[in-house]
């Protein structure tokens, strides 16, 4: 109950309120939860991904000014788009939040090099042409970034080669941006979630009830505790860290990689 409480609680004043988002990924999941937490503290949106329907939905359901940019960001004109776009809609970028991204899972032997690519283009040279195009504004307005990046670049795993490469790839490129960002005015930061109640982990859940013959409700508990946490994440506990790490209220945190996984990480 207390989690509960804390997730749906009201928003804090984090001294956001008038600034403009650009939020990569925002259709679903952790994204959508993003943007929903940002628009609760007051800030205008443009709302980036594939699925214009989707986004409309999003925009439609968010009170304040939203603007929808159903791109593909593993195309590289799409990124100044998607700057331009902002900037002539609002004239100015506070905050870029970096979360688009999904990598494929599987025996490393085979994954073929299409996989590879793609996992590197979305995630990784999405974010870094979008940083690229962004930086500029975000140095007029003293703003920052935040990356979405995940554990899977904190500690090796078998099954999850091109995740994890892309991940410690982003996870470098962020503390190497901080550093610029030292004398550009820039900050960024990432977060590294763990497993965050997505749909992506309703199909893991849902896959591993038929394997072991569990209610859902109990494989939910039992997958949890095989990972090594006591519970799943929620997507608004991501977004939350998100609304603190672009407010005033951290404004020491630059080129912080935060875990935000449960305990799950449990290495230096």
């Amino acid at each position: 109950e207390a989690r509960e409480e804390a997730v749906n609680s009201p928003a804090m004043d984090l001294k956001l309120s008038g600034k403009v988002a650009i939020v990569t990924g925002a259709s679903r999941g952790i994204g959508r939860a993003i943007a929903q937490m940002l628009a609760a503290e007051g800030m205008k949106l443009s709302l980036v991904a594939r699925s214009k329907d989707q986004l409309d939905e999003l925009a439609k359901s968010l009170t304040t000014d939203c603007l929808v940019q159903a791109v593909d960001l593993r195309k590289p004109d799409s990124v100044a788009a998607v700057v331009d776009a902002t900037m002539k809609k609002f004239g100015v970028i506070d905050l870029l939040v970096n979360n688009a991204g999904a990598t494929k899972r599987g025996v490393f032997f085979e994954l073929p090099d299409a996989d590879w690519e793609d996992g590197f283009a979305l995630k990784f040279f999405g974010s870094m042409r979008l940083t690229r195009a962004a930086w500029k504004h975000l140095m007029a307005s003293r703003g920052s970034i935040v990356n979405i990046i995940g554990i899977g670049g904190r500690t090796g795993n078998a099954d999850f080669t091109i995740g994890g490469s892309v991940n410690a790839a982003c996870r470098l490129l962020t503390k190497a941006l901080a550093d610029r960002g030292v004398k550009d005015g820039v900050r960024i930061n990432a977060i590294n979630p763990g497993f965050i109640k997505t749909e992506r982990l309703e199909t893991r859940v849902k896959t591993f009830a038929q394997e072991h013959s569990l209610p859902l409700d109990q494989a939910e508990v039992q997958l949890a505790k095989a990972t090594g946490v006591a519970r799943f994440g929620e997507p608004a506990e991501v977004a939350s860290a998100v609304a603190f790490l672009a407010s005033p209220a951290s404004g020491y945190c630059h080129g912080a990689l935060l875990d935000l996984d449960g305990g799950q990480t449990r290495t230096l």
